[in-house]
């Protein structure tokens, strides 16, 4: 359980140049009377915050290059940018464009970022040398407020009519942008709107926003969702067990792995529930873990569950809305928004000095109106509580069932709350350390993180499976094992029907050794595609075949490596038996890992009936 959940460094994509949105011939710089420029904070963590400004072409010729300057308040400043070259004299601020991005086409729009320190908002924007707000001489025109949620009506087969309130801007509201799934649709003058040509029996979630007259977008209002009349939907998995996967924010960048692999490989018809890994937890927070995967990553048409290609000014790109188009096209699907993990488990501490102040934080970011109807839910994945993890946590035995408490209160009745939790079961261990029990009424469920038991962090071994089910003789440490897990939870008052049973889609292994056999000596880690001693099950059920099974799981001895995975035939030996003690069901670290045809997916989802 020691290397589970690492986050890959696909961070740095978010310094991409954005190049690749200009190449008209250079003309010379505008004024700002031709353009526009407008901020935006994407993020918010409580000592700092992202921002990310965007100069638009409102002209009809290509403008050249482009200077933003701003004031922002004492306390506040930028610490690091990317695609501009911001300085400072005092507490103004310059920005100007990169090599690569100074030439802005009519109609585009070039965007900078910067990470910021302190609480305050820019103010005296210019752009130019003129006004941001695109007029000869108004300075710091702000953009229009956030309209009132639709409502809608008239639903039919392939209809539905939507109405909202009106929204605000100092300048004026000059149009609304009508928003299904995330994409504009249309652009009316008016407060409502009627959307036709759609599909029967099919899920749609609605949105507007406002334009005032320079153009400038404002916040994307509340989420409705309809339904439209007739038709039919993909049937969701029989049978009333959970099944949710992991999904990870860093799997699109070097795993290549979107949302959309869940539909091509079938997966999507077969799961109940996704777990959307990780936010960050710092400064006793909940807070966004990667915002350019999140939320801001351009996904083209073939990568797209909708088969649309994302548009440079849509409110909401990235896995948010690829996840948003999942569960219009598989409305059964639930998805939770997982908080920590083994890199950030470390500021749970902190959360828990405040658990209701954590709990505001979390309940705020879940539901930011630009992805409210994404998540149904916040799992916490604390590694671990009162105990030690990456870091040791001394919190006391009480810290994790007031921070579920205090999630609860804030979080209702109706949403889902979660927790993955440790599956160490020897004595005196990690489940002792915290008082699960206590915090299980507050839970829908744990996911029992029922796998890492053992692995080439002992570079010498004894070789051991990661994942065994049951104990067996010469087992390097007694407890270790999902059926201890589950004993001991159940024997602290843990209803069984609140614990879902944890299954690797990958495989742990060692080189240097010469035995078949568990209990082998090595002489450290054997190769990995990303991580030395980890391996994707769809990697290794062809490199290393298995060649022998012990408690419940498989193992393989190829040359001088050795590794341990489930298959299916060991996932259906564990669902099985995950019926027989009145599991709730099942979950797995991650998609990735299966096969492109998602054969563990299957496993899981027959297995459980």
């Amino acid at each position: 359980m020691r290397f589970r959940h690492r986050a890959a460094a696909g961070f740095a994509t978010l310094l991409l140049p954005l190049a690749g949105l200009v190449g008209l011939a250079a003309a010379p710089a505008q004024a700002a009377s031709t353009a526009t420029a407008t901020f935006t904070k994407t993020s918010d963590w409580g000592t700092g915050f992202g921002g990310q400004w965007t100069v638009k072409n409102t002209g009809s010729a290509a403008i050249s290059s482009w200077t933003v300057e701003w004031d922002f308040p004492s306390g506040t400043s930028v610490t690091s940018a990317w695609d501009a070259d911001v300085t400072s004299a005092g507490n103004h601020w310059t920005a100007k464009n990169k090599s690569y991005n100074g030439t802005i086409a009519p109609g585009a729009s070039v965007s900078f970022g910067f990470n910021g320190s302190g609480p305050g908002s820019p103010s005296n924007c210019t752009l130019n040398g003129g006004s941001c707000d695109g007029g000869p001489s108004v300075p710091g025109d702000n953009p229009p407020s956030a309209p009132g949620t639709p409502t809608a009506s008239g639903i039919t087969d392939t209809s539905v009519k939507l109405s909202w309130s009106a929204a605000t801007d100092d300048k004026g509201v000059k149009n609304y942008d009508v928003l299904r799934d995330g994409k504009k649709v249309a652009t009316v003058t008016t407060t409502s709107y009627s959307d036709t040509g759609l599909t029967a029996g099919t899920d749609y979630s609605y949105t507007v926003q406002a334009r005032d007259t320079a153009d400038q977008t404002g916040p994307v209002s509340g989420s409705v969702a309809v339904h439209t009349t007739g038709g039919g939907t993909n049937p969701p998995p029989t049978g009333d067990k959970v099944r949710l996967g992991y999904f990870t924010e860093w799997g699109i960048y070097g795993r290549n792995y979107n949302v959309k692999n869940l539909v091509t490989s079938g997966s999507a018809s077969k799961i109940t529930h996704i777990n959307y890994a990780f936010g960050n937890v710092t400064g006793g927070k909940c807070a966004i873990g990667d915002s350019y995967a999140d939320y801001d990553k351009a996904f083209t048409a073939d990568q797209s569950v909708s088969g649309v290609a994302d548009t440079w000014d849509q409110p909401l790109r990235g896995n948010f809305n690829q996840l948003r188009e999942l569960k219009a096209k598989y409305p059964n699907i639930k998805v939770l928004w997982s908080f920590g993990g083994w890199t950030w488990s470390g500021g749970f501490g902190d959360a828990a000095k405040n658990p209701a102040a954590f709990a505001q934080s979390c309940y705020d970011l879940v539901h930011d109106p630009r992805w409210a109807d994404v998540f149904d839910g916040i799992d916490i994945d604390w590694e671990y509580p009162n105990a030690c993890g990456l870091s040791c946590d001394t919190s006391g035995a009480a810290a994790f069932k007031n921070v579920m408490s205090a999630l609860r209160a804030k979080f209702g009745s109706s949403a889902l709350v979660t927790a993955a939790v440790t599956a160490d079961g020897s004595a005196g261990g990690k489940i002792e350390a915290a008082d699960y029990a206590g915090a299980a009424q507050y839970i829908n469920w744990y996911n029992v993180m029922t796998y890492d038991f053992f692995g080439a962090w002992d570079a010498q071994g004894p070789t051991a499976p990661h994942s065994p089910l049951t104990s067996y003789s010469g087992i390097p440490k007694a407890g270790f094992t999902t059926a201890d897990a589950i004993a001991k939870y159940k024997a602290v008052g843990v209803p069984a029907n609140k614990l879902l049973l944890g299954i690797g889609f990958y495989g742990r292994g060692w080189t240097g050794v010469t035995q078949d056999a568990p209990g082998g000596t090595a002489t450290g880690p054997a190769a990995g595609t990303y991580e030395q001693g980890i391996e994707d099950y769809k990697v290794l059920k062809g490199s290393c075949p298995v060649t022998g099974t012990i408690a419940g799981t498989a193992y393989a001895h190829c040359g001088s490596n050795w590794w341990s995975y489930d298959t299916p035939a060991t996932i259906a030996t564990k669902m099985s038996w995950a019926k027989s003690q009145g599991l709730g069901g099942a979950f797995f670290w991650e998609f990735s890992g299966d096969t492109s045809n998602g054969e563990l997916v299957s496993a899981i989802d027959s297995g459980l009936g």
